[in-house]
């Protein structure tokens, strides 16, 4: 897809960023700074905390949380993420506040180049290094070094592969927290995470491993009769460190896996993480399945847990385990 460049033009001689452009005017470094993390093979360096941060979309929700968990919302200027829903209470709401800088999306729902520019960022924030990708027409890294803007991306989504566990969820709060200089903020999350996952580890140590389906129930992402039952991501972290193993984790190389009903038919299901994206009602999305299978250990029991934002890489992954594990084991 290609875009007019004339307005680029004139954003790229009159924007002046806080990054670490070499075209843009420099001002000393803000106390504390410079500091430099390293984002997909680069050194990316900040010489004062960003105060104009755009998040891309690319279907995720974990960047923009991550800011809000942070206390960082008010440095955003532009944000494209949301989910309508989250496991922690306000977060949802407190991301529906967020401006979102009057952007039109493409046809990919993400924020094309044009724009980008035009908001005059100082960091940028997408989930995949296919967000930095001129020829799909984002603004490549090298458009917002001209205009002073540094650029991040979770280091697992850099194009080099494997799966993300919550240890990346962790490495990109204490990369946002440098960043924006509130790495005091970003370890206590991370404290009280490990904290809290390492209370149900202990307590399920030793109990059975449950077979468990995730679903994200009406969206299609293949050509399968049940084409988002999740295959290769955190969520098997998750569900692992909840006492359980992920039934469908061998059933395909990447995120997820494209399955007939008779496959779903013949596997051992014997509870159900219900992902609620979009979802009027996810508790009926969980009773329709029942009634497709009958026949699991999952059905008869009635065997479910709703989440949202939490099984998913971003800063809230101990409410999943939690919750995961409430259901598969429950508390005597």
């Amino acid at each position: 897809m290609q875009f007019k460049r004339t307005a680029t033009a004139l954003v790229l001689l009159t924007v002046a960023g806080c990054g670490t452009s070499t075209g843009a005017a420099q001002q000393p470094p803000a106390p504390g700074y410079p500091v430099t993390i390293s984002n997909c093979g680069k050194d990316v360096t900040f010489q004062r905390p960003p105060s104009r941060t755009v998040v891309m979309n690319g279907g995720s929700v974990a960047e923009v949380s991550t800011l809000v968990a942070l206390g960082l919302g008010d440095r955003v200027v532009a944000n494209s993420q949301s989910y309508g829903a989250s496991d922690e209470p306000g977060r949802a709401e407190a991301i529906a506040k967020l401006p979102t800088g009057g952007i039109k999306l493409n046809d990919q729902m993400d924020i094309p180049r044009e724009a980008m520019l035009g908001q005059r960022p100082d960091f940028v924030l997408a989930t995949y290094s296919g967000g930095f990708d001129g020829s799909r027409g984002f603004a490549t890294r090298e458009d917002l070094s001209a205009i002073g803007a540094n650029a991040y991306v979770p280091a697992k989504m850099c194009g080099t592969g494997g799966t993300q566990t919550v240890e990346d969820s962790y490495a990109m709060l204490r990369d946002l927290g440098k960043v924006y200089g509130v790495s005091d903020r970003a370890e206590r999350l991370v404290e009280d995470s490990k904290r809290r996952i390492s209370q149900v580890e202990a307590r399920v140590k030793d109990k059975p491993k449950p077979k468990v389906m995730l679903i994200i129930p009406g969206m299609d992402m293949g050509a399968g009769d049940f084409s988002s039952v999740g295959a290769q991501g955190i969520w098997n972290d998750l569900i692992a460190r909840a006492g359980g193993v992920n039934a469908f984790a061998d059933s395909a190389p990447q995120l997820f896996a494209n399955l007939s009903k008779e496959q779903l038919a013949a596997a051992q299901i014997d509870a159900v993480i219900i992902v609620n994206y979009q979802n009027p009602d996810p508790n009926a999305s969980a009773t329709k399945l029942y009634d497709q299978f009958p026949q699991w250990a999952a059905a008869k029991a009635k065997r479910h847990v709703v989440l949202s934002d939490s099984i998913y890489f971003g800063p809230n992954n101990a409410t999943a385990v939690e919750r995961i594990a409430a259901l598969l084991h429950p508390v005597q």
